[in-house]
C-alpha cells in the first residue's frame, strides 16, 4: 500500500496538527499560492471522470444509420449493378455531401452542449494566505482549508478542523438516509468504515446543517466518491417532449410515405415506364416526403439557442427547460437580489429608548460615519455592542478587489453588517481576544443565526441576529444606553438591562413596522451572557438552540437598504405584456415586501398574504388565494413548496427561484427550477433546471422570452421543409396518377431534399425572435406539432409549390414539344426557387414577408444565396448538369420560373398594401375615441 492510500484509510485517526504536520500546511493560514499551483501540476484537477462525448468517426458514422440515408445507399447498389454508374456515383455524392454536412451541424451542436455543461461550476471557499477566497472546486489541492456552510456540496474529501452543529446527507455515498452528525473532536480507531468516520467530510456529500472548517487530504479520483465514479457517470439527457413528437410524426409520414410511393409505383409501371425509373422514381419520393433533416435541426435550433441564452446570463441545465419556458404563465421570485440589487447597505439603528443612529455611505466600502440622535457619549455602550454582535456573528468578509473597487465574500446580509461595524471602528481595543466556540447556524425555519465566543473576560457570550419576531419572542430582557453618574458629573457609558415588558414589546414592533414600510429589510440583534461553568460546558456540548437562544438581552434593529433593480421593473412589464404573472415570495417583512413590490410595479391591490397566514389555509383555501395575490411575505420554504403546489393545481405553468438548502423541494416541484448562480447552494442549483448567473429577475424574463423563439424557430423549421417537400411530392403524385411525364428526375429530387432545402432550414435557427413575441399570452404546454393553422399553412404552400410547379412543366411541354429535359430543367428549377423565396415568409406566422423583411437574419440571407448558387451550377456548370440531367435555360424560361416561384409573395405583398391602405384611410376617417 502506498503512501497516499496509507493516509487515506488512516486520516480518521488523526488529529488536525498530524494531518497538517502530514500535508504540510498552517491550518490558520492556508497554503500560498506558490504551493497550491505546485500541487495542481502534481496532483490534477480536483474533477471526477467524465463521461465521454461520441468520438469524432462515431459522429460521422451516424451520419449514414439513418433509415432514409440506408434506403439511398441500397438505391446506389442496385443502380451499380444495373449498370447505371452516372446515377449511382451521383447518388452516392449527394448522400456524402448531405452527411458532411450533418457531421458538421452535430459536431459544433455537440461542442455547443458540452460547453453549456463546462459553464455551470461548482465553487468552493478556500482560506489561502490567510484570506478567503472563493475559487472553482476543480483548482482545490490536498492541503487546502475550506469553509462549509449549510446548502454547500461538499467538494473534497476533507478532515474536520472545527465544526458547529454540522450534519451531512452522506446518501449518495454510504446510502445512509438520515443525515450524519459531524464533529472535530472525534478520533477513530482505525476498523471504521466511510459512513462511521465522524470527523471526515467526503466529495458529493450535502451539508444540511452547521457551519464547518475543513483540511483537504484527497482531491478528484483519489477520494471515496472517485474510486466508484465509474458507476456513478450521468446518463445521457432524454430527448425533450418536442423530439418525441417529431419522432412520431416522422412514423407517420413513413408510412404514409410508403402509400404514397407505392401508389406511384404502380400507377407508373402500369403506363409502361421501366421498372428501375419507378424505383429511383419511389426512392427519391420517399426521400422528399420524409423530412430526415428536422431531427437535426430541431437539435441545432435547440442547442443554439441554449447559447443565446447563456449570452443573456441564463444558464440551461436540462433541455426540455428550454420548450417548457415558453408555456410559463406565473413566475415565484425572491425578493432579495433578484428583484433588488443585492447591495445591502445598513442604513438605520433603531435602540430601546428611540434613539436613531443613521449610517452614512453604499456598497460593501467601509467608509461613513454614523449619526447618533442622543447624546454620542450617552449611546456608545449600546452601539458598542451591536457593533459587537454585528462583526462577530458573521462569516462574511469585505476587501477591495484587483480593480480597487469592494467586494463582499459570502452573505451580502452579513457583508453589509461587517461594513457597518467597520465605520464605527471595529475591531478596536480588545477586539482580537474574543474566540468563536460555538455556532447555531442560519436555518429558513429559524429565521435566525447565533455564534458563541469567549470574551476578553473570560465568559461566554450568545451573539445572535434574525428576524424581529422570532428574536423578540426568545428575548426576557431589553438593553438601554447610560452613563455612569459620579457625583455631579456623567462618566464612562454603561449598557443597562431591565425587564422586556409587553409596552416595550410593542413600542419595538411598531418601530420594526416602520422601518420595513420605508423599504428597509430590518434584523433584530440580541445576546445572553453565560458564566464560564461546568453548566455552560455541558450546554456548549449539546448546543441546544432552544437551551440557548433563551433569556436573550434585546439589543436593537438595524434596517438595512436593498434597492430595487432597474432592470426588474422594465421586466415585470414586460412579463405583464406577455401575460406572465410575476409573484414575489420572500422571507421579509410584510411592509418591506409591499414597498419594494409597489416600487418595481407588481399588483398589490390585494395586499401581502404571510406565512403565518399561509399556515391556517387549507389547501382549498390557498388555491384561491394563489389566484390573485402577488406578494407572499415572511414565508418558509415549507410555504414556497404549497404556494408551487397550489398553482400547479390551478393549471398554470410555474418557475419558481430559490437559492437555500430548503428552496430546493419547491424549486424541483416547478416547472422551471430557477437556482441562483451568485448565492444559491450547490444542492439547489442541482435541483434547478437553470441558473441565472446574475440572479437578475430580468434574466428569467429575458429566458422567457428566448424560450418562445427557439420554440417559434422550430415551428419555422417544420412549416418550411415540410411545405418544400409536400410541394415535390404533390407535383410528382399529380403527373403520375395523371399519366403525363415526371416533372423531377430522381437526381433532381435528392438534390433538392439533402442539399438546397438543407441550409435555409438551419439558418431558420438563429432567427432572432419576432416583434410581438413577448406581446402575446403562454402557448399551451400540450399544444401539438401542427396547432394554430400550421397544418393547414403546410398542406396550403405544399398545393401552391407543387401546383405552381406543374404548371411551368405543362407550360414548357407545350411551347416545346418533344423537349422533355428542358421542361424538367424548368420544374426543377420553379421547385428550388420557390422554396428558397418562401423561407423568407416562413419568419412569422402572423406578419407579412413585407413587414418582417429580409435584413433580420444574414444567416438565412447568406444560406438562400449558397443555395441558389448551387442550383444555378447544377445548370450552367457543365460536368454538374450531365450529372443532373439539366440544360441551359434562356430569359423566356427564367421569366417563367420566376412568375411560378414570386406570385405567391406577389400576392402576399397587395394583401399587405390594401391593409396598410386600410388602416391608413381608418386612421384619417375615423370618428373622434373609436378604436382600430
Amino acid at each position: 500500500m502506498g503512501e497516499r492510500e496509507k493516509l487515506h484509510s488512516t486520516v480518521h485517526t488523526l488529529s488536525v496538527a498530524e494531518l497538517a504536520g502530514l500535508l504540510h500546511v498552517d491550518p490558520q493560514e492556508g497554503l500560498s499560492r506558490q504551493e497550491v499551483a505546485r500541487r495542481q501540476r502534481e496532483y490534477g484537477p480536483n474533477l471526477l471522470p467524465e463521461k465521454k462525448g461520441p468520438p469524432l468517426w462515431a459522429l460521422l458514422v451516424e451520419q449514414f444509420e439513418d433509415f432514409m440515408v440506408l434506403v439511398l445507399l441500397a438505391a446506389t447498389s442496385i443502380s451499380f449493378l444495373l449498370g447505371e454508374t452516372a446515377d449511382a456515383l451521383t447518388i452516392l455524392a449527394i448522400v456524402i455531401l448531405n452527411a458532411v454536412l450533418g457531421f458538421v451541424q452535430e459536431y459544433k451542436a455537440e461542442r455547443s452542449l458540452q460547453a453549456l455543461r463546462r459553464l455551470h461550476v461548482p465553487h468552493c471557499r478556500v482560506l489561502r494566505e490567510g484570506r478567503e477566497e472563493i475559487v472553482p472546486s476543480a483548482e482545490i489541492v490536498p492541503g487546502d482549508v475550506i469553509r462549509l456552510e449549510a446548502g454547500d456540496r461538499v467538494m473534497a474529501d476533507a478532515r474536520l478542523i472545527e465544526a458547529f452543529g454540522l450534519e451531512c446527507d452522506e446518501a449518495s455515498l454510504t446510502g445512509e438516509s438520515v443525515p450524519v452528525e459531524k464533529t472535530a473532536h472525534w478520533i477513530g480507531r482505525g476498523d471504521e468504515g466511510v459512513g462511521d468516520r465522524r470527523n471526515l467530510v467526503f466529495m458529493g456529500t450535502t451539508v444540511t446543517r452547521g457551519t464547518a472548517l475543513a483540511l483537504v487530504y484527497a482531491t478528484g479520483e483519489r477520494t471515496e466518491l472517485g474510486q466508484v465514479a465509474h458507476m456513478l457517470q450521468e446518463a445521457g439527457e432524454g430527448p425533450t417532449p418536442l423530439q418525441v413528437r417529431l419522432e412520431q410524426l416522422g412514423r407517420w409520414l413513413l408510412a404514409a410515405a410508403g402509400l404514397t410511393v407505392g401508389a406511384v409505383f404502380v400507377a407508373g409501371v402500369w403506363q409502361g415506364r421501366s421498372v428501375y425509373e419507378m424505383f429511383l422514381t419511389g426512392v427519391s419520393l420517399a426521400v422528399a416526403a420524409i423530412p430526415e433533416g428536422l431531427p437535426a435541426v430541431v437539435t441545432i435550433t435547440l442547442a443554439l439557442g441554449v447559447q443565446r441564452m447563456i449570452r443573456r446570463r441564463a444558464i440551461i441545465r436540462r433541455l426540455p427547460a428550454v420548450e417548457t419556458l415558453g408555456c410559463v404563465t406565473v413566475i415565484c421570485s425572491d425578493k432579495t437580489g433578484t428583484l433588488t440589487e443585492n447591495q445591502m447597505t445598513v442604513k438605520k439603528l433603531w435602540f430601546a429608548d428611540g434613539t436613531v443612529a443613521t449610517v452614512e455611505g453604499s456598497g460593501y466600502e467601509p467608509v461613513g460615519r454614523i449619526h447618533l440622535s442622543a447624546h454620542e457619549e450617552q449611546t456608545a455602550g449600546t452601539l458598542a455592542r451591536a457593533v459587537e454582535i454585528a462583526a462577530l456573528c458573521n462569516h462574511a468578509e469585505v476587501r477591495p478587489d484587483d480593480s480597487g473597487s469592494w467586494m463582499a465574500v459570502g452573505d451580502p446580509t452579513e457583508a453589509a453588517l461587517l461594513v457597518f461595524a467597520r465605520k464605527a471602528g471595529w475591531p478596536k481595543g480588545d477586539a482580537a481576544g474574543y474566540r468563536m466556540v460555538g455556532e447555531i447556524p442560519f436555518e429558513s425555519e429559524r429565521r435566525r443565526m447565533s455564534v458563541i465566543v469567549r470574551t476578553p473576560a473570560g465568559g461566554y457570550r450568545l451573539l445572535i441576529k434574525g428576524a424581529p419576531d422570532t428574536i423578540l419572542s426568545r428575548s426576557h430582557f431589553v438593553e438601554v444606553p447610560g452613563l455612569v453618574v459620579a457625583g455631579d458629573e456623567m462618566t464612562a457609558p454603561i449598557c443597562r438591562r431591565r425587564p422586556l415588558g409587553a409596552g416595550e414589546k410593542q413600542r419595538i414592533v411598531n418601530a420594526s413596522s416602520q422601518m420595513a414600510q420605508a423599504a428597509l429589510r430590518v434584523l433584530a440583534l440580541a445576546y445572553r451572557d453565560l458564566p464560564a461553568s461546568p453548566a455552560t460546558e455541558r450546554m456548549l456540548r449539546r448546543l441546544d438552540p432552544d437551551e440557548l437562544e433563551s433569556g436573550l438581552t434585546f439589543v436593537g434593529l438595524v434596517g438595512m437598504m436593498d434597492p430595487p433593480r432597474p432592470q426588474a421593473i422594465a421586466a415585470v412589464r414586460k412579463a405583464r405584456r406577455a401575460g406572465i404573472r410575476p409573484v414575489m415570495v420572500t422571507g421579509d417583512h410584510k411592509e418591506t415586501a409591499l414597498a419594494i413590490a409597489r416600487a418595481i410595479g407588481l399588483d398589490i391591490s390585494t395586499g401581502a398574504v404571510t406565512g403565518q397566514e399561509i399556515e391556517a389555509m387549507d389547501d382549498r383555501a390557498l388555491e384561491q388565494i394563489v389566484r390573485k395575490v402577488q406578494v407572499f411575505a415572511r414565508v418558509s420554504p415549507r410555504h414556497k413548496l404549497r404556494i408551487v403546489q397550489a398553482l400547479r393545481r390551478q393549471g398554470e405553468i410555474v418557475a419558481m427561484t430559490g437559492d437555500g438548502i430548503n428552496d430546493a423541494p419547491a424549486v424541483r416541484e416547478a416547472h422551471i427550477g430557477i437556482a441562483m448562480g451568485l448565492i444559491g447552494t450547490e444542492v439547489t442549483k442541482e435541483a434547478s433546471d437553470m441558473v441565472l448567473a446574475d440572479d437578475n429577475f430580468a434574466t428569467i424574463v429575458a429566458a422567457v422570452e428566448e424560450g418562445r423563439a427557439i420554440y417559434e424557430n422550430i415551428r419555422k423549421s417544420i412549416r418550411y421543409l415540410l411545405s418544400c417537400n409536400a410541394g415535390e411530392v404533390i407535383a410528382m403524385f399529380v403527373a403520375a396518377v395523371a399519366g403525363w411525364p415526371l416533372p423531377l428526375l430522381p437526381i433532381q429530387i435528392l438534390w433538392m431534399n439533402l442539399v438546397t432545402d438543407g441550409l435555409p432550414a438551419l439558418a431558420l435557427a438563429v432567427d432572432p425572435a419576432e416583434p410581438g413575441t413577448m406581446e402575446r399570452p403562454p402557448r399551451p404546454p400540450q399544444e401539438g406539432v401542427f396547432s394554430r393553422g400550421l397544418g393547414a399553412r403546410i398542406l396550403g404552400r405544399g398545393l401552391v409549390i407543387g401546383l405552381s410547379t406543374l404548371a411551368v412543366f405543362l407550360w414548357q411541354l407545350l411551347a416545346s414539344p418533344g423537349n422533355l429535359m428542358r421542361a424538367q430543367t424548368v420544374a426543377f428549377n420553379a421547385l428550388v426557387f420557390s422554396q428558397l423565396l418562401f423561407v423568407f415568409q416562413t419568419r412569422s406566422e402572423r406578419l407579412s414577408f413585407f413587414a418582417v423583411g429580409v435584413s433580420g437574419n444574414p444567416m438565412l440571407l447568406l444560406a438562400a444565396l449558397g443555395s441558389a448558387l448551387m442550383q444555378l451550377a447544377t445548370v450552367y456548370w457543365t460536368p454538374l448538369a450531365a450529372h443532373f440531367h439539366t440544360v441551359p435555360l434562356g430569359v423566356r424560361e427564367w421569366q417563367a420560373i420566376f412568375l411560378a416561384s414570386a406570385w405567391p409573395i406577389a400576392f402576399d405583398g397587395l394583401i399587405y398594401l390594401c391593409r396598410q391602405a386600410a388602416a391608413y384611410f381608418w386612421l384619417r376617417l375615423r370618428p373622434r375615441g373609436a378604436q382600430l
